[in-house]
């Protein structure tokens, strides 16, 4: 044992810290320890200075993320007294933000001598059999290992003679023992998302079950056997491949919902049909089974699956499919795309900026979409419809899927459409892999072949400028692509925008309609990029130019980038046609003016290489040739040093002008909204929430790039919950997208007394991380304190008023009004059984309320509240919420569900017990001539006291 606990400095904590661990962790006989890092760490610690305590523990959570968990279990069954047990995965996050399971793969043997289990969470692990330890838990109500690998289940799976809930949902389950059956006081089962092909005729035994999910399987056929289940309230089948359903299950007496969407059916009996409470959209109800002579036209008559906004996965068969997410993705799986049923898993992500590379002036317009299995592979080209955020205006930019293989972002093939009735835009695509896919704005790509008898290559935006590639120019044929962001006027007489396309070439990269090219081709490559005006690029304004540049008659002509992948220059000269600056021809032209700016591959340095090629002129254009691929500008100034000049300009072309705003909500000033918005979009903004929010005028103007980080800290006595998963030292963390919302609402608090004032703190936007791609001169000029400072807005948090019940009442300051929660047939809860529960709730109370429905904004309130008194914060979270239920006659049903999902099936018990001594009452009260329903509330208020 010793040298099981041997592990001071490793966790930081000698053995005098066991007892300030002991104060702050353990409360009572609980132990929640899965909130931190190093909870078992910290779990080994108590263990080894408090031991006498540790042992008496009947409620333990654990993280199975934590590195010390091997060691942890070793220990566990020393914990004779232990009924609740949590082991769970999914605390840790991988790079692309999912959830990480747990290292669990099996229990110590000698889990079996834990007697007193009755609850038991293993969920989001790597278990692919089930512990055979778990089948001698003789006290086992609750067992959960859904998000594990299981395969299957242990044949004597029934020797669980008292379970009561059993969840293996997101497994790998494709039977279940015959076994099963003999759970006969069952009452809730979860196999959903898994493999399941068939059930057994010995299901139909759970008679005291009342839910069941088979929901997410590959079932063909339900027995008529469920017909038995005469206690079924809900039974969820939807996302199988039902084809028949027996029309026994309309007999069920109690069940409220049958949910059949998403499967194959085409015919119901009508004993089920006319039911209320059945669900069948998603099936080809009244279609003919297809022949296999089926033509293309067979493809309208594919089955539909509409998943709800709690799904996150479907399944797709050899027969094909049409699927449509809640939050409007859509997706074709043709017939064939798949050879065997396959199960896909869906989610979206806030894009990550270390992960999601955006490429010069690209511009994200939507979340990224994963799909898994990653990397598999479809017999044909599965379809998929992304909604995306519209830019304003599409001129010479185009939007494209990009897609990430695990190392690199390449483009997809893309058209845009719009929905008519949505009046939505969407991406669409043709892919044969699943992985990450995003929507992005980028500039207008044309591409063609260069072989080598030559070939002329030219914009489709602004055909004028030409690309000539003599014959002998290359031995091999070499793949060219071209962009072109055009700038319409000069850099100071005119308002200019400007852009620059990406050096790198993304494989396989196209948009449908990306015409100009000559001929096409997918092998080497090189670019032409030119800049444009486009509203999702900073103006730069004429007073701007004249600052930089200190010549208020300076022109510039596009500009242009070109570039191949392959390491060998051309074997002849290019010859490439550009216009001459605005206002510049051939016949006022002086040529001491002008220069040819050649830039690196990354924009970061500007040479002026006039002396070193021959310019030609017409009347409207500049001609010269070269070998090998860069940036090349044309510059119209009296300047004779302008490289630095031309930088200054590039850099403040990649810049967004943006604005921060800070506002609170007029029924709940704690509640705070931050956002970052571009400029032309903040009056929009503001007219959209001045109804709920007030607060001060946004900040002044300042200057971001697209992908950059920011924070938010609250300063001046104002705090919030540093616990939060975007939180970094105390900060909150965004990163800025031109066309996403960058914005977060956030529930704040005061250590000051407000009783007495108002708190007058502030918020302070300061810069982060910046993209790798940003100029190393940009970069170095927002180093230091100061320049990491951005803006900073008022917050003001009012006085508060007197609470109810506040400085009366015979608990510790509060009063409580009368209670009498539910109704007479099933049963009252009253104020005095509220007090009894609360006593027996400890620091779980906050999943609790949780469950309760209480939203994360009123639990972080009761806790500040309530910040050194937990019995006063669990008061607080019960009482409040049953002031808000106080009229809805199911609350006490939800109040028992709320402390199953809470791991609390002792408290729940407890209240049934409770509900049913109330309801044994009402009955005999209504045999007695007299006897007002009433008293069954008061018989009911005593049963805890």
């Amino acid at each position: 044992m010793a040298e099981l606990l041997g592990l001071g400095d490793e966790c930081g904590e000698g053995a005098s810290g066991a007892s300030a661990l002991a104060g702050s962790c353990l409360a009572g006989n609980r132990l929640n320890l899965d909130v931190y890092p190093d909870g078992c760490c910290r779990f080994l610690r108590l263990f080894e200075g408090r031991r006498g305590e540790v042992v008496q523990v009947e409620f333990l959570r654990l993280s199975a993320n934590d590195r010390f968990l091997g060691t942890t279990l070793g220990i566990l069954p020393h914990l004779k007294h232990l009924r609740s047990l949590v082991l769970k995965g999914g605390h840790a996050r991988d790079e692309f933000g999912s959830c990480q399971r747990g290292s669990l793969t099996s229990l110590p043997p000698d889990v079996r001598n834990l007697k007193a289990l009755t609850h038991l969470d293993l969920s989001f692990n790597s278990l692919s059999t089930l512990p055979s330890c778990i089948l001698h838990l003789p006290s086992l109500r609750v067992l959960l290992v859904s998000h594990n690998n299981l395969v299957a289940l242990p044949e004597d799976f029934g020797s669980l003679s008292k379970l009561t809930f059993f969840s293996a949902m997101k497994n790998q389950l494709k039977e279940l023992p015959r076994s099963f059956g003999e759970l006969a006081v069952l009452q809730e089962l979860d196999l959903s998302e898994n493999a399941l092909e068939f059930l057994p005729e010995e299901i139909g035994n759970l008679h005291n079950c009342t839910e069941m999910d088979l929901s997410g399987n590959c079932l063909s056929n339900i027995p008529d056997s469920l017909a038995n289940l005469k206690s079924l309230r809900r039974l969820h089948l939807h996302s199988n491949l039902l084809v028949t359903v027996p029309a026994s299950l309309a007999s069920l007496p109690d069940l409220s919902r049958l949910d059949l969407q998403n499967n194959l059916l085409r015919a119901i009996p009508a004993e089920i049909q006319t039911l209320p409470f059945v669900h069948l959209r998603g099936n080809p109800l009244g279609e003919r089974e297809p022949s296999p002579q089926a033509d293309e036209s067979s493809a309208r008559r594919l089955r539909r699956l509409f998943l709800a906004p709690g799904e996150d996965s479907f399944m797709v068969t050899s027969e094909g499919c049409k699927v449509v997410l809640a939050c409007g993705i859509h997706f074709y799986f043709p017939p064939g795309a798949a050879s065997d049923p396959l199960r896909i898993y869906f989610q979206t992500l806030t894009p990550d900026p270390q992960w999601v590379k955006l490429r010069h002036h690209d511009v994200l317009l939507s979340r990224v979409l994963e799909l898994q299995p990653h990397g598999v592979k479809f017999q044909q080209e599965v379809q998929i419809w992304m909604p995306y955020t519209s830019p304003q205006t599409l001129h010479q930019r185009e939007v494209v899927v990009r897609t990430f293989s695990g190392e690199s972002w390449s483009d997809l093939r893309t058209k845009v459409e719009q929905k008519r009735k949505m009046k939505k835009h969407v991406a669409h695509c043709h892919v044969l892999h699943f992985s990450w896919f995003l929507v992005v704005s980028r500039l207008v790509q044309n591409e063609c072949q260069v072989p080598t008898e030559g070939t002329l290559l030219f914009s489709s935006v602004d055909p004028n400028i030409k690309v000539t590639f003599p014959p002998g120019v290359t031995e091999e044929t070499r793949s060219v692509k071209l962009q072109l962001p055009y700038l319409q006027n000069g850099l100071c007489s005119k308002l200019p925008w400007l852009g620059m396309g990406s050096p790198h070439n993304p494989a396989g990269a196209s948009s449908d309609g990306s015409a100009g090219s000559c001929s096409e081709g997918n092998t080497k490559r090189f670019c032409l990029f030119f800049s444009q005006r486009n509203s999702s690029v900073l103006p730069v304004s004429p007073e701007e130019i004249e600052e930089l540049t200190a010549d208020p008659d300076c022109r510039a002509s596009p500009l242009l980038y070109l570039s191949q992948d392959s390491l060998v220059d051309f074997l002849r000269p290019v010859r490439i046609q550009l216009p001459l600056p605005p206002g510049v021809t051939g016949l006022n032209l002086d040529r001491s003016r002008l220069h040819l700016l050649h830039g690196d591959l990354e924009g970061q340095t500007w040479d002026d290489i006039t002396s070193q090629v021959v310019l030609e002129f017409t009347h409207l254009y500049a001609v010269f040739e070269v070998t090998h691929f860069s940036w090349y500008w044309l510059w119209y100034t009296t300047k004779k040093y302008i490289g630095g000049m031309v930088k200054k300009v590039y850099e403040r072309l990649r810049m967004y002008q943006v604005n921060f705003i800070a506002l609170q909500r007029k029924k709940d000033p704690e509640q705070v909204l931050l956002q970052c918005v571009p400029k032309h979009k903040v009056d929009a903004v503001l007219k959209k929430l001045q109804d709920r929010y007030r607060g001060p005028e946004p900040s002044d103007m300042v200057e971001m790039f697209e992908g950059e980080q920011f924070f938010a800290a609250f300063e001046r006595g104002i705090h919030i919950d540093t616990d939060r998963p975007d939180c970094v030292d105390g900060r909150l963390s965004f990163i800025f997208y031109s066309h996403l919302k960058n914005m977060k609402e956030i529930y704040v608090t005061s250590p000051v007394d407000r009783k007495g004032q108002a708190v007058k703190g502030q918020v302070s936007f300061y810069r982060g991380a910046v993209p790798e791609s940003i100029p190393e001169d940009a970069s170095r000029r927002r180093k230091g304190p100061d320049s990491l400072w951005l803006a900073t807005l008022p917050i003001k948090l009012p006085r508060l008023k007197p609470r109810w019940g506040e400085n009366s009442g015979p608990l510790n300051g509060f009063s409580f009004p009368p209670l009498n929660l539910g109704n007479a047939e099933s049963g009252y809860l009253t104020q005095a059984n509220l007090l009894s529960i609360a006593r027996r709730v400890g620091a779980d109370w906050q999943n609790i309320g949780l469950n309760l429905g209480l939203t994360y904004q009123q639990i972080e309130r009761i806790g500040y509240n309530n910040r050194e008194d937990l019995h006063k914060q669990i008061l607080d979270m019960l009482f409040s919420w049953a002031q808000q239920n106080s009229e809805d006659p199911d609350c006490v049903s939800k109040l028992i569900t709320a402390m199953k999902e809470s791991g609390r099936q002792d408290i729940a018990d407890e209240v049934e017990t409770i509900i049913e001594l109330g309801r044994q009452k009402y009955r005999d009260s209504i045999r007695r001539v007299g006897l007002e329903q009433e008293s069954s509330a008061e018989d009911s208020a005593i049963a805890m006291t």
